[in-house]
């Protein structure tokens, strides 16, 4: 575990400086973290990070060499230094479990803790689980349009440093791809690793042939050649058929072979014919080269003999996506007197409003086990028959639910600073995935126009939030 108690915006400590001057460090506060919508780009996103985030949670703590540093820079009084040397988190955290499928401006986690804390670890929390969600996200929506067949994570090479590599590795793979090209992450998170050889290995050899007669040499039982260095069907495809033959002469089996360039329909159909015709009907293509969803969901649709996608720079840096705009507000405060406040943020702009109180989100699903919506209420609110549930915007658009079941979005994380949940392990993780996309419909997958995924608020949730509007307004 590493201490990244550092990893944090500078105005998270002068406004915590600023509490304990105001002698407000104490107060409990709820912070809610959730994604924005992004029209055109997302609907809907992939919960992954929660293991990082109890690593930093658990290990957050300022060390000498970090209250020197703050102390060179001059703007920070001796009571506020001295108070970091005893820093710890001891406040709750709920938070979606890792795999959840969730929607914009839905409460993810909740903070509840001393204004102290909640306030430092806004960067981290942002940083650890909006990263791990934006590739998760993205993986996810590749590996549906390759309707079951295997995909590769390849991105390592072109992630945004190391941890971007790491970290996005395991969130591909809980996403739904079937292995990483990267070692570490492989090791560090038992992962199924995979790769064989590149362009620089044929041209290593005096031919093409003598280089995949060299690597079947080597690799016997998991020959997958790649073939389009020189000329894909004219050489490539060709030598490897000879190779393979060789191979299966001395009783192995090829695995296949890979394609990285040119028109991956027209070339691994003709590769297949080829294939099939030299007796190899069992062997694998595998295609890579800049590779993402639409691309891939094309190639289907043109009839592209492709078993096996190595998806990279697309999958591991988030490509169309960029961030799914993950944001932490308060959403209520003590007072002077000890009593919770509920707080909310207005603006000019409707999307930045957000929702205030403390608060608790339920996922209704009808009889048949498939979800209806999320409903969002205030804590303490209970779910009673017949529910009649309304869209926030659109008041009249309403429905009476009778015969439905519901659960909480969120699981406890932390409970007084304790850590309370059994960490899954990743395999647990990814059938809690498969288990998810099971209760919801495909169009709320769709890659263009989307369904609309219901979020609706309880009728007191929906009239404190006008209130507090209206409130501001007459002043």
């Amino acid at each position: 575990m590493r201490n990244l108690s550092m990893l944090t915006d500078l105005y998270e400590l002068t406004m915590m400086s600023g509490y304990l001057n105001e002698n407000m460090e104490n107060r409990i506060a709820v912070f809610d973290m959730f994604i924005r919508g992004q029209k055109g780009k997302q609907s809907y996103a992939l919960m992954a990070g929660v293991e990082q985030l109890i690593d930093y949670i658990d290990n957050l703590h300022f060390s000498s060499d970090d209250i020197a540093y703050l102390k060179s820079l001059n703007i920070f009084d001796d009571s506020f230094l001295k108070r970091l040397e005893t820093f710890k988190f001891t406040g709750d955290i709920d938070i979606a479990p890792e795999g959840s499928i969730v929607f914009p401006n839905v409460p993810l986690v909740k903070v509840k803790a001393p204004l102290f804390e909640t306030q430092l670890i806004e960067t981290a929390l942002l940083n650890i689980i909006g990263h791990q969600m934006l590739i998760a996200t993205k993986a996810h929506r590749i590996c549906l349009q390759a309707k079951g067949d295997a995909v590769m994570e390849f991105g390592v090479r072109r992630a945004q440093g190391p941890d971007a590599g790491i970290y996005g590795g395991r969130a591909a793979v809980i996403a739904g791809c079937s292995s990483t090209s990267n070692v570490l992450c492989g090791q560090m998170f038992d992962i199924a690793v995979s790769g064989t050889h590149a362009h620089s290995w044929v041209m290593s050899f005096p031919d093409e042939l003598s280089a995949f007669r060299a690597y079947a040499k080597t690799f016997p039982d998991n020959c997958l050649l790649l073939v389009d260095t020189y000329d894909t069907l004219k050489s490539g495809v060709p030598n490897a058929i000879t190779v393979f033959k060789e191979l299966r002469e001395k009783g192995y089996e090829p695995k296949g072979i890979r394609l990285d360039s040119g028109d991956l329909a027209y070339l691994s159909i003709e590769a297949r014919k080829m294939l099939d015709s030299a007796g190899f009907e069992n062997t694998l293509i595998c295609a890579s080269n800049d590779l993402d969803e639409f691309l891939i969901r094309e190639l289907k649709m043109q009839g592209a003999k492709i078993d096996l996608w190595g998806v990279g720079t697309k999958l591991i840096n988030g490509a169309d996506i960029f961030s799914l705009g993950g944001v932490y507000k308060m959403s209520a405060m003590e007072d002077e007197n000890g009593i919770l406040q509920p707080k909310m943020k207005i603006s000019d702009n409707p999307e930045k409003i957000t929702l205030p109180g403390e608060k608790e989100v339920y996922r209704l699903y009808d009889e048949k086990g498939m979800v209806i919506a999320d409903y969002i209420c205030l804590e303490g609110e209970t779910i009673e028959k017949p529910l009649t549930i309304f869209d926030p915007d659109e008041t009249w658009k309403r429905m009476t639910l009778e015969n439905f079941s519901h659960k909480k979005l969120s699981v406890p994380l932390y409970r007084d600073g304790k850590l309370v949940y059994n960490k899954p392990t990743l395999d647990e993780i990814i059938e809690y995935r498969k288990a998810e996309e099971k209760t919801f419909w495909p169009q709320y997958f769709r890659l263009h126009n989307p369904e609309r995924y219901k979020i609706d608020l309880s009728l007191p949730l929906w009239t404190l939030k006008n209130d507090i509007i209206n409130e501001h307004k007459a002043v």
